[in-house]
């Protein structure tokens, strides 16, 4: 349920210091924050990539400003924090007296004392059942999709949506350091994507280089991406596969956004780049344990498809790892197969061509 629109706002504070796939779920929920409080100045809480990827790009944001490492806010609990690093910016940000404050960083055991402390004058969020409730707040359910769920956070302070996947706007920068860094040729590109965070969302190499393959086979051109630390990741794939494919991993942020708007297609596991292509536009199969699908999964679907595993216990050790979990670390996808992949794949790649949500800005 929706509130009403919060008199007299002039700043508005959103915390969000997470990763890039968690970002592109809050577009949504930024967006319609906009359109609710369209003369306001809005603040995004985030990260060190954010200021970098973020200042200066169009978008529902005025500025970003970096949050120091916080205990469960940022980094893990029991992380390092400076603590006269952590007031000072308190500080500094109750000095510029937002007139609301937004949580869009989980159930709010550590982030919602943390939003009270910035003195705003109301807090708005999300509460576990281990969590203080803010002025405005909604239970925070675990299984749901997360940019569902961020809409209903912005609704608690009157902002409706506006668009269930709005676009990531590229600049000239982003193509200008695409450049830099490869020459790309120009016949369709499809970027495949191995990693994941968690290596139990990772589909099998072999299972990526046979779609590869079949998609090269129709004129694609491949480009394998994959973040600094899964270049052997990539390289495995690149070895595994017969046609010839670039290797794109360990592109700066901007890059990588340019590259995967300028695909015809994204194949990728559950990760921040299959989030950021749909972004940009660019048509997407996703590859999902069923549990991530709940919460990850595209709201839109014309240009987005979604395959997935409803694997409930570790291929390794046989333990449920619905309710628990176990220590391995074996793939919770490989049983995807990898003709409804690539059936999925051909149908997107074959298409004609659809309006692209993302745009350059020149």
């Amino acid at each position: 349920m929706s509130a009403g629109l919060v008199e007299g706002v002039e700043r508005i504070a959103v915390l969000r210091p997470n990763a890039v796939g968690d970002f592109i779920f809050a577009l949504p929920a930024l967006t319609a924050l906009r359109a609710a409080y369209p003369q306001a100045h809005i603040t995004l809480l985030g990260k060190r990539w954010h200021r970098e990827f973020l200042s200066g790009r169009p978008g529902p944001w005025d500025e970003v400003i970096e949050v120091p490492p916080v205990r469960g806010v940022g980094i893990a609990p029991e992380g390092e924090q400076d603590d006269a690093q952590v007031e000072a910016f308190i500080e500094a940000m109750r000095a510029r007296r937002f007139d609301l404050a937004l949580q869009l960083y989980g159930g709010g055991r550590y982030s919602n004392p943390f939003v009270q402390r910035l003195g705003a004058r109301v807090n708005i969020g999300a509460h576990a059942q281990d969590a203080t409730p803010l002025d405005r707040s909604i239970p925070y359910v675990v299984w749901c999709n997360e940019r569902l769920r961020l809409l209903e956070v912005v609704a608690q302070c009157g902002a409706r949506p506006v668009d269930l996947s709005p676009a990531l706007q590229l600049t000239v920068s982003d193509e200008a350091s695409l450049a830099r860094k490869l020459e790309l040729p120009p016949k369709p590109l499809v970027v495949l994507q191995p990693g994941a965070s968690d290596p139990r969302r990772r589909w099998p190499v072999a299972s990526f280089a046979a779609v590869g393959d079949a998609l090269a086979e129709r004129g694609a051109h491949i480009v394998i991406n994959g973040s600094a630390d899964e270049r052997a990741l990539a390289g495995a794939l690149a070895a595994a596969m017969r046609a010839p494919a670039i290797d794109a991993s360990g592109l700066p942020l901007g890059a990588l956004a340019a590259l995967l708007q300028r695909a015809r297609l994204v194949v990728s596991n559950d990760t921040g780049p299959l989030h950021l292509a749909q972004a940009v536009g660019t048509a997407t199969v996703g590859i999902y344990w069923f549990l991530n699908m709940v919460t990850a999964s595209p709201v839109v679907t014309a240009s987005n498809r979604t395959a997935f595993s409803s694997r409930t216990h570790c291929p390794v050790c046989g333990a449920e790892n619905v309710r628990g979990g176990c220590e391995h670390d074996a793939s919770f996808v490989a049983d995807v197969e990898v003709d409804e992949v690539l059936d999925l794949a051909l149908e997107l790649f074959t298409a004609a061509d659809t309006p692209r949500a993302g745009s350059v800005l020149r």
